[in-house]
């Protein structure tokens, strides 16, 4: 109902004049959004004007907006592609959230469910319909040619672009079948968007898509909210572990290379108390598809997952992505890092490299009969690796990789922050490869500590404490040789062998420090502990119970719409509300991500739980120092809902208790009870003589006349004491009907 109202209302408008609702309009009316970011009304414009794109944006850039605005604004069906049944599935959830008629078409759903959005579709009734590529094209394109006879489709979108090339790092053949469009339906805008796309990668999307002369918008791919860590693998688990316990409320993400390492690291972190699940391609079905809904209702807090936990995350509230295992290529590492801070709060990226997993990789990348491909995997590889053992700015890399300039530092990455002060530690190198030498290159870095340092254990044989480099390190602690020696396996001076226990060999590199004098700079200070960006509560002004109490409001809705919470509101708009304290549903028009859909269906919802702690804490509304906002130029009146729990107030009013009595019996708030009796003062079914005397309105008027009504806090402090906040609160109410 909410949705038909809401519709009516806009096709009033447009009809009222003559037009249809601007990109600007749909942005901050439908979608909540003050002003368009980066070079978001270039390609609307682009794509209304019925020309082609190619849109490479970063995960959270805000892709998604550059194909539904204008499908609002266009008077036909725009036609989403989508790689994921969950990832279409999470989009229309939230497209219907914000009042946009859309719909799916796939596998999951059965005959008579298609055809009622068929037939919806036909009606003119769906704004934006996805479907899966296979879908799209099958049966000889059958459903392209229904299109063409049945519907006006005024944009095609195809979302994830980068799966249509053999080049990118998520290949799917059926995208290669995506051609069909614009031979087809040459006359339809079509619009590519991908988050990672090197160069070659681009050229052949253009290419397989048949876009001849698009316009290819790039924006920067740099996230300022992440902050990027490479940590030693070596008995990381200590390390992981740490972290995980000082993030428990938060939701995050752990990528491991092997089906088994996911539901043994899962198995282990359940063990360890965190609630977390696994989730690989391997799975039950259902089970996959459980873990997925549970981690995105926030039920479990971590997922360790393979890839194939990928596209189809779009929770926006993840704040940590954590890789136990080295990725294959910079693209699949930006893309998976992308998942955390979408909300553009802070976000944690943490990789634990070790060389290890660089070989395991490297015999992955061999592609049969196809050198060609090969040759570009492995160099893939060999970029990712080089990413791991900088010791310069890692995002500058990243940036530079993406063929963007970028400062030298850049302060949010572990080797800016660390601004690690490299020394000459040749003679400390020295002594670890001698000893790795006369060891024989058959032990791995622990034992080699322990021969340097002249261990007394019992696992050290006499023939190994007669060597001349027995003790020569003891005059340094374990934990300065292990830092070392990591740091030599980084640099490449050392690396590991690719056995089930993994020893030290020496490489060109070490022998040229051994015989030719080359010197070797090492960083001598102990790594400490992941400092974590994610520290989202020091925001000046933050009212952290109050933005617990919103998540619980959120939650509360969230089950009863059957969707994730963040698809409600995200954190950063319930944190916005907890930091400047909306008390109207005015001030919600000025919250980013309120549009008027949802001002009207839950604005009332959180308005009552910020004015209850507002009158709790003392506290007045901070809108004042909110950054000035766009007026928006159409509004739709909000017309609260009469809800069950406020009927329920009204029938214990009308038996006679009042309002303290109805909030003991209801085990309600006072503030809350008022609301709902506020509620229905304003729509004329209570008279406000009923509940405040003759005297204490004359008082409150005379003092709105004094100071206005813009602020509760005002008034009060300009009234008895015996005028409370809920006296005034139903004269404002009975003053707007």
């Amino acid at each position: 109902m909410y949705r038909e109202v809401f519709w009516s209302y806009i096709a009033a408008q447009s009809a009222a004049m003559d037009v249809q609702l601007s990109p600007e309009q749909v942005l901050q009316e439908i979608f909540g959004y003050p002003a368009f970011r980066n070079n978001q009304q270039a390609i609307i414009q682009q794509v209304m004007e019925g020309r082609d794109a190619l849109v490479l944006m970063p995960t959270g850039g805000g892709k998604s907006l550059c194909y539904q605005v204008p499908a609002v604004c266009l008077p036909g069906v725009t036609i989403v592609v989508s790689p994921l049944i969950a990832l279409m599935k999470d989009q229309v959830d939230a497209l219907n959230l914000t009042g946009v008629r859309a719909a799916y078409l796939n596998s999951t759903q059965h005959a008579s469910e298609q055809t009622q959005i068929l037939r919806a579709l036909e009606r003119k009734e769906i704004k934006i319909l996805y479907m899966a590529p296979e879908r799209l094209v099958a049966d000889g394109m059958a459903f392209i040619q229904y299109l063409k006879n049945t519907v006006q489709v005024s944009l095609f979108a195809i979302d994830e672009a980068h799966c249509i090339s053999q080049w990118g790092h998520d290949f799917r053949p059926e995208y290669r079948e995506l051609r069909c469009l614009k031979e087809q339906l040459p006359d339809v805008p079509l619009i590519a968007l991908t988050a990672t796309a090197d160069g070659i990668t681009r050229k052949d999307i253009a290419a397989q898509l048949g876009l001849v002369s698009c316009k290819v918008f790039e924006n920067s791919f740099n996230r300022p909210n992440l902050t990027y860590y490479v940590k030693p693998k070596y008995r990381y688990q200590q390390e992981l572990i740490h972290y995980l316990g000082a993030h428990r409320d938060d939701s995050g993400i752990i990528y491991c290379l092997s089906r088994q390492a996911t539901e043994k690291l899962a198995e282990e972190l359940s063990g360890a108390g965190f609630a977390a699940a696994a989730y690989h391609a391997g799975m039950d079905r259902q089970e996959r598809e459980s873990t997925h809904e549970r981690f995105l209702k926030d039920e479990i807090k971590i997922v360790v997952a393979t890839i194939a936990f990928g596209m189809g995350i779009n929770k926006s509230n993840v704040r940590f992505v954590i890789h136990a295992d080295l990725p294959k290529n910079i693209e699949g590492y930006y893309q998976e890092t992308g998942r955390a801070g979408r909300d553009g709060l802070p976000g944690d990226v943490i990789l634990f490299y070790g060389q290890g997993d660089y070989f395991k990789l490297k015999q992955f990348a061999q592609v049969a009969d196809n050198p060609e491909q090969t040759a570009i995997l492995l160099k893939k590889l060999d970029d990712m690796v080089r990413f791991c053992e900088i010791t310069s700015c890692r995002r500058q890399y990243l940036l530079q990789y993406f063929g963007e300039q970028a400062p030298d530092h850049c302060g949010n990455c572990d080797n800016c922050l660390e601004a690690k002060q490299l020394t000459d530690q040749t003679v400390a190198a020295q002594k670890i490869l001698s000893t790795v030498t006369r060891l024989q290159e058959r032990f791995g870095l622990g034992y080699v500590v322990d021969v340097l340092r002249g261990s007394k254990s019992e696992k050290i044989p006499e023939k190994h404490r007669q060597l001349s480099v027995y003790g020569i390190g003891k005059d340094l602690s374990k934990e300065t040789w292990i830092h070392y020696g990591r740091q030599l396996i980084t640099q490449a001076y050392l690396q590991l062998s690719n056995d089930a226990y993994p020893v030290l060999r020496l490489t060109e590199k070490s022998k040229a420090v051994l015989f030719q004098g080359a010197k070797v700079l090492l960083n001598s200070q102990l790594p400490a502990h992941i400092d974590s960006s994610v520290k989202i509560y020091q925001q000046l002004g933050f009212e952290k119970e109050l933005l617990q109490i919103l998540k619980q409001v959120r939650y509360g809705i969230a089950q009863e719409e059957r969707v994730p919470p963040y698809l409600v509101l995200s954190d950063s708009t319930l944190m916005d509300m907890a930091t400047y304290l909306p008390l109207s549903a005015t001030d919600l028009e000025r919250i980013s991500g309120f549009g008027m859909y949802k001002i009207e269906r839950y604005g009332q919802a959180f308005l009552e739980k910020v004015q209850d702690y507002c009158n709790l804490e003392g506290l007045d509304t901070r809108m004042d120092q909110l950054q000035v906002r766009p007026v928006r130029k159409v509004r739709v009146p909000v017309r609260e809902a009469d809800t069950e729990t406020r009927q329920q107030t009204l029938q214990l009013y009308e038996k006679g208790l009042d309002v303290e009595a109805i909030a003991a019996t209801r085990g309600l708030a006072t503030s809350t009870v008022e609301n709902h009796l506020c509620y229905y003062i304003s729509t004329g079914k209570l008279e406000v003589s009923r509940l405040v005397n003759r005297q204490k309105q004359e008082l409150i008027r005379a003092a709105i006349a004094q100071v206005g009504k813009d602020s509760l806090r005002k008034l009060k402090d300009v009234l008895p004491d015996q005028v409370s906040y809920g006296d005034i609160r139903m004269i404002l109410a009975a003053a707007h009907p």
